[in-house]
């Protein structure tokens, strides 16, 4: 084996670990912060399609009991004519 080859490999680790430091470790922390903002973005739209569907369900609700109120007025007025048919 060629003596030089442990020298040469401790100064190539020397400059990854180097290099690593430099660009790996930044380039990793803008990473994290960039899905960490995207999650943030993501439980915001999500919160925001929540309060839409109580909202629509709300509504749902309201024309649901004007439906239901209507047609028990609607069979009540069906009753009232067929009693007047009758008499």
């Amino acid at each position: 084996m060629n003596p030089l080859i442990i020298p040469v490999l401790g100064i190539f680790c020397g400059i990854l670990a180097v290099i690593g430091g430099v660009f790996v470790k930044p380039w990793m922390a803008f990473r994290q912060r960039k899905l960490e903002l995207e999650a943030q973005m993501v439980a915001e739209k999500a919160a925001q399609y929540a309060a839409h569907t109580e909202r629509l369900e709300q509504r749902v609700r309201v024309l649901e009991r004007i439906v239901t109120d209507k047609g028990v007025d609607l069979a009540h007025q069906i009753d009232q004519l067929s009693d007047d048919k009758v008499n």
